[in-house]
């Protein structure tokens, strides 16, 4: 009999503060690997809303986690997006704010 959790678990133990990403994450443009886990003790549901930052759905990058990671809480990831244009006569993001 095997003590590993499996992989298609959410929240791989008792503690309640630890969960499998790949199981929980939504966005489409995010792939997690089996058994890497973040670890919160106040919210490890909300990692991807709280701890990806400015993941617009219509950039086309993407955020690839592999196997076997382990994310301590507060770990933050900041898409591309967060970057300004630099080669225009303002940094304001119109494209994010809804105008072209």
């Amino acid at each position: 009999m095997s003590n590993i959790p499996d992989p298609n678990t959410v929240m791989p133990n008792e503690y309640g503060t630890t969960v499998f990403l790949k199981n929980i994450v939504r966005a489409e443009n995010i792939i997690v690997g089996d058994y890497t886990y973040y670890d919160d003790s106040h919210d490890p549901m909300g990692w991807e809303k709280n701890n990806v930052l400015f993941n617009y759905p219509f950039f086309t990058e993407r955020l690839v986690i592999g196997r076997y990671c382990s994310l301590a809480e507060g770990s933050t990831f900041i898409m591309g997006a967060a970057n300004h244009r630099l080669s225009s006569v303002t940094t304001y993001p119109f494209n994010v704010m809804g105008r072209v």
